[in-house]
């Protein structure tokens, strides 16, 4: 578990997030009061470690970056295509800038597909859903000078 952790944690494996935990830790307080209570990016990066060390052919990852702070997002994504090396990844996420990296992208609006392609395909079309998602997200993050 310990390559599938760090590949998922990026340099951070899980013992060092668990580094005072035993085997018989309870690690959900709703199962147990006295358990230790995971922060949502622990609780992501180790759902990220056990899909990889299930070694399936397929993965679908539903907002698997959603939890994780700006850095280990980043590291994730660095290392997205050796995680997913011979492998099907089906990413699911409404935050258009983790999609870059996908080789084929599905625009769906209201139960049907209205775009498909690659980022730069998608974004060069003005008129399409894509480019307009694309547009209202990264203008938090453009510059503009005065």
């Amino acid at each position: 578990m310990k390559n599938a952790s760090s590949s998922a944690c990026g340099s951070q494996d899980l013992g060092t997030v668990f580094k005072n935990c035993r085997q018989e830790t309870m690690m959900v307080k709703n199962v147990n009061e006295n358990a230790y209570e995971l922060s949502g990016g622990e609780l992501q990066k180790l759902l990220l470690a056990r899909v990889l060390y299930k070694k399936a052919p397929l993965m679908v990852l539903d907002e698997p970056m959603a939890a994780l702070d700006p850095l280990a997002e980043a590291e994730v994504y660095r290392k997205f295509n050796q995680i997913t090396q011979n492998k099907t990844a089906v990413y699911i996420s409404h935050r258009l800038s983790s999609c870059r990296f996908c080789d084929d992208i599905v625009v769906l609006h209201q139960g049907r597909v209205v775009q498909q392609g690659s980022h730069d395909a998608l974004v060069s079309q003005k008129e399409g859903l894509y480019f307009k998602l694309w547009q209202a997200q990264a203008q938090y993050y453009v510059h503009e000078e005065n």
